[in-house]
């Protein structure tokens, strides 16, 4: 018996040997293949080539008949590519625009280099390391290439400040600067209130778990989660947010893969927020991280989904690197919700037609009404405590649909929102009377409450926007003029106070946020009867 068992060993053995063989036979004959085509590119085409860009073609060309998501990165752009996941870059710390030529400073970022040294809001760039760069042509590409760099390294820069009449120069030593992940977090309703999250990166859960605490101590019985444009991130992150919201050992997500066993991830420690009720709000920029957190919301019955279809994406990327310091992010997995759901959408008709379809659904009508989506049988599953139909095959599909509303849009608008004029304006209104400003609106609560614009003011913005090339259609802003007058308004306080400042005007316009609420305090949430008193 024995002697049987070690020959049936040695032939599994000898199969895997051969298999492997054979496998990296091909991979040496095609890589063969290839450098002999690229030698005889070199030695007799009849131009010359540059061999690294043909390469660095081939690569790309190579990864989009795969999938859309596996991507190459250059060595030179690999850094900057992982930034947003990091949480943080290396520079001086400041958020600026381009206004008239010159760097302006819109705001210090909290905490950075800049704050420290007493660069304040306002303050033009004008030389940087005795460079002159206002008026100039200077771009956003410019900026990045003379203020970032690492940290601990110095740059010298001339401001020019209001009131003051010679150039005052700092020596501004870089450092690591955070790039947030939670724009705005307020109480948005008595006892409710609203977090938005724009990216799952290693700082999120940190942010995210202040600003619950912070709206816990102001009155926050339920909450509404805004992850709206949220295209994803770390996997991680994600999982640990679900885990926010789900108790004991519920299953969040599950990855399965050729080369990789199925891998469950399960909820395994008390979370911040495992009782209230729970809003998620999505849309079709929602993807990947965002879906995975409102999959496994939906799935266990533990909170409503509002919005529209997120966008699709359930593949699963690793980052591969390669010898010249340059790295591919491969695809290597597939995720499923807890109830198996894999909601990547369709790929097969290639990168353009992929990356085309989100625009694709306002043609076919998908983003203001549900009944143009084809949901066959196949698709549905079953959620895990109360049994509700949900679906898969491309997105999470909303419990409540909330319709793009279209109601403000014009001609007019678009176009002042394409030429950025609304920001524009801003930027002077606040540059002319910032000091004003300060005193009458010191913080954001005041600002938020009591900032209105003139009737003068609003011609003085009409009349600029009509300088600017863009001419004034009076059905336009009979159509629009109430929400143009809204977004100027946050416009000016994200100038004058916090990004956040922005968030909490703007709101106004947030159909999907305007309908949670509404779900919230009409007896909407509470007969669906979900199980999120049981968590």
């Amino acid at each position: 018996m024995h002697a049987t068992f070690l020959h049936t060993v040695l032939a599994c053995l000898l199969l895997i040997s051969s298999s492997a063989l054979a496998q990296s036979s091909t991979r040496e004959a095609e890589a063969q293949k290839f450098n002999t085509l690229l030698y005889y590119i070199d030695e007799i085409y009849v131009d010359s080539v540059d061999a690294h860009e043909l390469v660095e073609t081939a690569i790309v060309s190579m990864l989009e008949e795969m999938d859309p998501h596996s991507v190459y990165i250059p060595a030179e752009e690999l850094q900057a590519a992982d930034e947003p996941l990091n949480g943080n870059f290396e520079g001086v710390g400041i958020q600026f625009n381009i206004f008239k030529d010159t760097i302006m400073v819109v705001s210090p970022i909290s905490g950075g280099p800049s704050e420290k040294l007493g660069i304040l809001a306002g303050d033009r760039i004008v030389t940087v390391d005795g460079e002159v760069v206002a008026g100039v042509g200077v771009t956003n590409k410019d900026v990045q290439r003379l203020l970032k760099g690492p940290k601990g390294t110095q740059v010298t820069v001339g401001i020019k400040r209001s009131g003051v009449a010679e150039l005052i120069e700092f020596e501004i030593i870089r450092d690591k600067i955070p790039i947030f992940s939670v724009d705005a977090a307020f109480m948005v309703a008595p006892g409710i209130g609203y977090i938005k999250v724009n990216r799952f990166a290693k700082t999120t859960m940190e942010e995210f778990m202040t600003a619950l605490a912070d709206l816990k101590a102001e009155g926050m019985k339920d909450l509404i989660l805004d992850l709206q444009g949220n295209g994803g991130g770390m996997l991680r992150t994600a999982t640990h947010m679900a885990d926010t919201f789900l108790a004991d050992d519920k299953l969040i997500v599950y990855t399965e893969g050729r080369s990789f066993p199925k891998e469950e991830t399960h909820a395994f420690r008390r979370g911040g927020f495992e009782e209230g009720r729970l809003c998620v709000l999505i849309d079709q920029g929602s993807a990947s991280a965002s879906e995975i957190v409102s999959g496994a919301v939906q799935d266990w019955d533990r909170g409503l989904i509002l919005g529209r279809r997120s966008f699709g994406k359930g593949l699963v990327q690793r980052p591969v690197n390669l010898p010249d310091g340059s790295a591919v992010r491969l695809t290597v997995q597939k995720y499923y919700t807890p109830s198996g759901r894999c909601i990547q959408k369709p790929y097969e008709e290639g990168v353009d037609a992929y990356r085309q379809e989100k625009y694709e659904r306002y043609e076919n009508g998908e983003l203001l009404s549900l009944d143009s989506l084809d949901l066959p049988d196949s698709l549905q599953y079953q959620t895990l405590i109360k049994g509700r139909t949900v679906y898969g095959g491309g997105g999470i599909l909303p419990d409540i649909f909330v319709p793009l509303d279209t109601s403000d849009n014009s001609a007019y608008f678009s176009n002042i929102l394409r030429k950025g004029l609304d920001n524009r304006y801003a930027l002077m209104y606040v540059d002319s009377l910032r000091e004003e400003l300060e005193v009458r609106f010191p913080d954001e609560d005041s600002f938020v409450e009591a900032f209105e614009l003139t009737e003068t003011e609003v011609d003085a913005f009409i009349a600029f926007v009509t300088k600017s090339g863009v001419e004034f259609d009076e059905a336009g802003w009979e159509r629009s003029g109430d929400a143009i007058q809204l977004r100027l308004r946050a416009m000016i306080g994200r100038n004058l106070h916090e990004g956040s400042t922005f968030y909490r005007i703007i709101s106004e316009l947030n159909e999907t946020l305007t309908r949670a609420v509404e779900v919230l305090q009409d007896g909407t949430f509470d007969r669906t009867k979900l199980a999120h008193r049981t968590f």
